[in-house]
């Protein structure tokens, strides 16, 4: 989990050890170290590190270092014991997704991710110890490699019928009353309810707000019975060590997995009926437009956490394997975020330029550095080199690319372009042919 202090690390080990050994026990006294100066301290460093733009106060961290944090964390600590912390209506930011559409942020004040951080520290470990293996999203330990992992193993065991559901505006309908009945089940704790209300109420009726310090944890929370039910589902059809189910979310984004044979079609009604029931109990709504049922045998592919998943016989070895890349759009968006740093700074130095672009293709590569992205990382690869021999053909007013005036060693070992164009190799096992 989160690397804290010695005693806090220890607390949190307890808790979870118990909320592990008895699924039933509700957690009681737990406020208390919530108001911990340790605890908030912790929580202070975690928001600090993660950075970010200021609430709707404005305050900086710069500013709080500037007066000193101690001060920052006194004040909390005081208002939380005195029963009197309320926290800042969050500031919304909309930042542009993949369409022309918009993700709405809500940027907590920096005061209010310290409790919202000191609160999670206390909370992650009771529910951390309830969740189901097929959770990934903003866990401790797990990944999104991992998600996208474990639905490539599904697929290798032939369970290539694929369920794919889009949830509509998940974390803004979240319903508060529903969410605080799913705490209260572990948390005995009027304080923490009380003030896990006020949290939730600061930025509306409904929902769970974008950009949260605790949000990752509760809407978890709020699917975890989603998960219990597929894991159930799972059970219910196992054979052996073998199961006919297997699924994968990551946040709002899930995928159901089941198997090729015909005997099994039944399982495609059986398992979207049962998962209609569940989100209908918690009034999350399917959006059916987005939402599909595609067959990777039949060459059909799906979508999933960036990555677009097919099914395919190999050339070599004439054996059957899940094949991924990156989602076309995914790499369309990149290309278009280069594009605006290579024009907005077209008359600036090309050690400018790369300064600014080499961490966009750091980030970008070391996520789709998975299985089949070898030939997307060749195109970007080739692109981005064109487009800095055209930055510096302009700034020398040159024709042509300068293929061997700025050859590619060149551009690597001196001007230190970015380079770190591998894919790592992953190690499943795949279907024989046949």
């Amino acid at each position: 989990m989160i690397k804290a202090s010695i005693d806090l690390q220890d607390l949190r080990r307890r808790i979870y050890v118990k909320a592990k050994a008895e699924p039933s026990w509700r957690f009681w006294g737990l406020y208390v170290h919530v108001c911990k100066t340790e605890t908030l301290r912790e929580a202070y460093e975690m928001a600090k590190k993660n950075d970010g733009a200021p609430g709707v106060d404005g305050v900086t961290f710069e500013a709080i270092e500037a007066q000193g944090a101690d001060a920052l964390l006194e004040q909390i600590r005081d208002e939380l014991i005195g029963r009197t912390y309320k926290p800042l209506p969050a500031r919304r930011q909309a930042i542009p997704k993949d369409g022309g559409k918009v993700r709405v942020l809500s940027i907590p004040a920096i005061r209010d991710r310290v409790a919202q951080g000191a609160l999670k520290l206390i909370l992650e470990p009771i529910f951390e110890a309830d969740f189901q293996p097929g959770s990934f999203g903003y866990r401790p330990k797990r990944t999104a490699h991992d998600a996208v992992q474990r639905v490539a193993e599904a697929i290798v065991q032939q369970k290539t019928r694929v369920l794919d559901f889009d949830l509509r505006s998940y974390f803004d309908n979240v319903r508060h009353d529903r969410l605080l009945e799913k705490v209260a089940q572990r948390v005995d704790d009027a304080d923490i309810m009380h003030l896990l209300k006020g949290m939730l109420k600061a930025s509306g009726n409904k929902g769970v707000p974008q950009g949260g310090v605790i949000s990752p944890l509760l809407s978890n929370l709020y699917l975890n019975e989603v998960d219990r039910m597929l894991e159930r589902a799972k059970e219910v059809t196992r054979n052996g060590k073998y199961t006919y189910i297997e699924y994968a979310r990551f946040a709002d984004d899930l995928v159901i997995l089941i198997d090729a044979y015909k005997r099994h079609d039944w399982l495609i009604g059986a398992v979207e009926k049962r998962l209609r029931e569940e989100f209908d109990k918690l009034q999350v709504e399917i959006n059916d437009e987005k939402s599909r049922i595609a067959d990777l045998g039949r060459g059909e592919s799906f979508g999933f956490l960036g990555f677009d998943f097919r099914y395919t016989r190999s050339f070599l070895r004439g054996v059957w394997r899940p094949y991924y890349t990156p989602k076309l759009k995914k790499r369309t968006a990149l290309v278009r975020a280069l594009k605006e740093v290579f024009r907005r700074h077209r008359s600036q130095p090309i050690e400018r330029v790369i300064n600014l672009i080499n961490p966009v293709l750091r980030g970008w590569v070391n996520y789709f550095a998975v299985g089949h992205s070898s030939e997307c990382f060749s195109f970007i690869k080739d692109w981005v080199e064109k487009k800095v021999r055209r930055h510096l053909a302009h700034a020398q007013k040159r024709q042509g690319f300068g293929w061997k005036r700025w050859n590619r060693r060149w551009l690597y070992d001196t001007l230190r372009l970015f380079n770190g164009y591998r894919v790592r190799r992953d190690m499943l096992k795949v279907a024989p042919a046949g």
